[in-house]
């Protein structure tokens, strides 16, 4: 019996070790605290973008919901789609593998009409019916995937929304309404890890 329990308690030991040594690999160390700027802070979508599966290869970036919260998704691609393609693409939701993975949209109920216009880098996306009961939390996750997959674009700064030509007001993660342009700081609170 007592062979049994040492040999348990290896066994443990041995795992724990292993687990703790997993779990401190890739986190470089400093010597020394570096300044970081006032009113900047670490963003998921810029960390998902420096980690492209290999140098020159497109990828496609998508925000989708996962654990209620906005996870960005890799698909690659021939060529770095469209804006319209991307917009097109990020509506029809998850495919197979990823819902298999978990990965849901809480974009069912806006219709998105005349897709995207864009100018300086500011885009602008005309939203036709919205669903009922406006600002409900997956409201503000639908508008999130909106706003962090067209950000997630070089060409694309900031993201407003029109409905019937007229500034929309929608909800950022903290609940607030704006009608102004919009970034993924909006939504920074939302953002999970792959």
């Amino acid at each position: 019996m007592t062979g049994r329990l040492r040999a348990l308690a290896a066994a443990l030991v041995a795992a724990l070790t292993a687990a703790m040594t997993l779990t401190g690999c890739g986190v470089p160390t400093e010597d020394s605290p570096r300044p970081i700027a006032a009113g900047s802070r670490p963003n998921a979508t810029t960390a998902a973008q420096t980690a492209s599966p290999a140098p020159g290869v497109p990828v496609e970036l998508l925000f989708l919901v996962r654990d209620a919260g906005l996870v960005a998704v890799r698909r690659p691609a021939v060529q770095m789609p469209a804006i319209d393609e991307q917009l097109r693409q990020l509506l029809a939701g998850p495919n197979a593998t990823e819902r298999e993975a978990g990965y849901t949209s809480a974009l069912t109920g806006i219709t998105v009409t005349g897709m995207v216009e864009i100018h300086g880098g500011d885009a602008t996306v005309g939203i036709g019916s919205r669903p009922d009961g406006a600002g409900r939390s997956d409201e503000v996750l639908a508008y999130g995937q909106i706003v962090c997959t067209l950000t997630s674009r070089a060409d694309v700064r900031t993201v407003s929304f029109l409905h019937d030509g007229q500034p929309l007001r929608v909800p950022r993660a903290d609940a607030s309404l704006t009608d102004g342009p919009l970034t993924a700081a909006d939504y920074t609170d939302l953002i999970r890890p792959a």
